[in-house]
């Protein structure tokens, strides 16, 4: 069979003489050329070079001519920021509210010759006619992700407080597609990959409501022209894959978030095929041949031979190392060195459980700490947005709250992740504590879990930091001093009520020890406050530690 012939088949849950291998190379073709990211997208005869190349060490069945989220957004009004080794971001969003917020009335379907589209256009071309046997597939943003592109993270609030504004861009998103669909079709594209990885932040309830109606009808729209089209989403959207196998796509595809063994369930069930779920970072990106090769015949054991097309979980890393790619196609293409590789003992080099970071103490310190697990912000669109829902609310904690973002494509940051016992990205940990898995949260429910976490942190200092209180007075029966004794008391009490505490107040009239102070008898009465701080525990401290410990109280 041809690598298109089998492609077809495995789409069509038709016997295969092997699995199709479906490597989404993207940007990493500029890589393989020595391009930045930047220079290749915008370049029709590097896209063609950059394919061209990962053919030739690669050996696909299929491959998308363009990785590029943002190709629509940009013709549309987005303003991108461009890198050197990730797709551009989109940092602007014209239907936001905003001072610059545009009417979806000022926008219009993309023709074949706005911005960048003549690119790739031109690319698939020239890529059909020099691998007429390749499957070549044409990759568009899914009408939810559009939709997020053109209107920022309002969109998740406005599912509530407007849903028939969501339910109009989702319309224009949907004719967008439908569009770009007909462009790589009439350019030479055998399939069509909607690529909607933001719905992995709704549940089944809001897909129905909000994206079925528009997958449904983009899906529909590649069938009458009579081409196949598959479902790309990422992130943890277990939870949504029977709703998207109601939009009647013919293939759905997913990262490592999800189990192969779970999409293989549901989707043979309705009868779609389905493809994934090599682990892009950890594997593919940071491990070596041998582990690449390990972990593409897990996944052929588990896809087994029907409906399944092997493939990494979203598009390549810039910096995917070859050789663990040409790993994959050897074992792929060659059952005697996959099973030569399968009766291979499993060695221990490079584990990460072997590097684990000791998190016991992690989250201690004065200031809360709100950690975002991302792949990288600026080449995955829910990572970007996460990062953004973050960046926007941390000005009302300033000076309180400190935040970072960890990319798992470097090793120390997926060393990270994995201490922190995270499973799916993009995660938002607060002090260490897991809190928002593979969802961006709405900007009051992200401030009420910081402010829940201050206050925590606030009552754990309160109990950390005991003290007392001494109550210098006077011998009692002098009149108007009892009269101060007790008004300060009732005072103290007063206060202590307020913040929820309950120290001890010591009264002290012995005149020599209350000299001892430095206060005279005559400068009663007085209230004297003693702290005690915990320093260490379970350790002993150097002597140059306890020394700065000391310099607080001198």
């Amino acid at each position: 069979m041809t690598g298109k012939e089998r492609i077809v088949a495995a789409i069509q849950c038709q016997p295969v003489d092997r699995t199709p291998w479906l490597p989404f190379v993207g940007v990493h073709g500029g890589k393989l050329l020595g391009e930045t990211a930047t220079d290749y997208l915008q370049s029709t005869d590097k896209i063609v070079a950059g394919i061209s190349a990962a053919v030739e060490q690669y050996q696909p069945d299929g491959i998308p001519v363009a990785f590029d989220l943002q190709l629509e957004a940009e013709v549309l009004g987005c303003d991108l920021k461009w890198a050197d080794d990730t797709p551009p971001a989109v940092v602007s969003h014209p239907l936001s509210d905003s001072p610059n917020q545009k009417a979806l009335a000022d926008l219009s379907i993309p023709s074949a010759d706005a911005g960048r589209l003549p690119v790739v256009l031109d690319a698939t071309k020239q890529l059909r006619a020099k691998f007429p046997d390749l499957a070549l597939y044409g990759l568009i943003t899914g009408p939810f992700t559009l939709t997020l592109h053109l209107m920022g993270t309002d969109i998740f609030m406005k599912m509530f407080d407007a849903p028939e504004e969501i339910h109009e861009v989702m319309a224009f998103a949907r004719d967008v597609c439908n569009q770009m669909t007909d462009y790589y079709i009439e350019a030479g594209c055998d399939v069509i990959g909607v690529v909607d990885p933001m719905t992995s932040q709704i549940g089944p309830d809001q897909f129905q409501a909000f994206v079925s109606p528009y997958l449904t009808d983009v899906f529909s729209h590649i069938r009458q022209a009579e081409t196949f089209g598959s479902l790309f989403v990422c992130g943890h959207a277990e939870q949504n894959l029977k709703v998207m196998c109601d939009c009647k796509p013919d293939n759905v595809s997913v990262d490592e978030n999800i189990p192969l063994e779970t999409i293989k369930s549901i989707c043979l069930d309705e009868g779609v095929s389905f493809g994934g779920n090599l682990q892009l970072t950890s594997i593919l990106l940071l491990g070596e041949p041998i582990d690449a090769q390990r972990n593409a015949i897990d996944c052929l054991n588990i896809g087994g031979e029907k409906g399944f097309i092997l493939a990494p979980g979203c598009d390549l890393p810039y910096n995917t190392p070859p050789a663990n790619l040409q790993a994959v196609a050897e074992v792929v293409c060659d059952p005697y060195q996959r099973d030569a590789v399968a009766a291979m003992a499993v060695e221990d080099a490079g584990n990460l459980e072997n590097n684990l970071l000791d998190m016991s103490d992690y989250g201690q310190s004065d200031k809360v700490i709100v950690d975002i697990i991302t792949l990288d912000s600026e080449a995955c669109a829910p990572c970007q947005y996460m990062v953004e829902s973050v960046r926007k609310i941390a000005p009302e904690f300033e000076g309180v709250v400190e935040w970072r973002e960890h990319k798992i494509k470097h090793r120390e940051a997926l060393v990270f992740m994995t201490s922190l016992m995270v499973r799916n990205i993009p995660t938002i940990c607060i002090d260490g504590n897991i809190t928002f898995v593979s969802r961006i949260p709405a900007r009051d429910e992200l401030i009420a879990a910081i402010q829940k976490r201050i206050l925590e942190k606030m009552r754990f200092q309160i109990a950390r930091k005991r003290g007392d209180l001494f109550l210098l007075c006077s011998d009692e029966g002098a009149g108007e001093a009892d009269a101060q004794e007790t008004a300060l008391r009732e005072a103290i009490q007063h206060a202590q009520e307020e913040l929820g505490l309950d120290l001890p107040v010591k009264v002290i009239r012995d005149p020599q020890e209350i000299m001892q102070f430095g206060v005279l008898p005559s400068q009663t009465p007085a209230l004297l406050t003693a702290r005690y701080q915990v320093r260490s525990t379970r350790r002993v401290p150097e002597t140059a530690v306890i020394r700065e410990w000391l310099k607080d109280i001198m």
